[in-house]
């Protein structure tokens, strides 16, 4: 399953070139560390096949009287899947997941380029407030 999701993960990036499809143990190391901080990775499967994934980072925040926050990342699903409820459901269970551990906000960003996926979060019930800025390091 792990490989499938790596797969996934390669097809919806914008920067495939940094994965690592043929060390599969990293990736299932990182969701082993990702469940030790109250996170989790959501796989959506149909008829075997991963279809889905969402990862979900459980964090406190020093704002909201230090309340726990929800942030999701790497949501995917596969391209010729979309549109049929996989992300909604996904977006469901990763909010339920977040409610569970008295989160306070669930948040995501989405780069500037993916404006279906813009149309997809506004549709279901999520705000466009901030502009998201990252500096990556060498």
């Amino acid at each position: 399953m792990t490989v499938d999701a790596v797969a996934l993960l390669i097809e919806g990036s914008l920067t495939p070139e940094f994965e690592l499809p043929h060390e599969p143990d990293q990736y299932w190391r990182a969701v082993l560390e990702i469940r030790r901080e109250r996170g989790e990775v959501l796989v959506a499967e149909r008829d075997g096949d991963v279809v889905g994934l969402c990862q979900i980072v459980i964090f406190r925040h020093f704002q909201h009287a230090g309340g726990w926050c929800c942030e999701l990342e790497s949501v995917h699903v596969r391209h010729d899947l979309r549109g049929q409820g996989i992300g909604a459901h996904l977006l469901v269970h990763a909010e339920s997941f977040a409610r569970a551990r008295d989160c306070y906000r669930v948040q995501l960003t989405s780069r500037n380029v993916r404006e279906d996926a813009h149309r997809f979060y506004r549709a279901n019930g999520y705000d466009q407030m901030s502009q998201g800025f990252k500096k990556f390091f060498d």
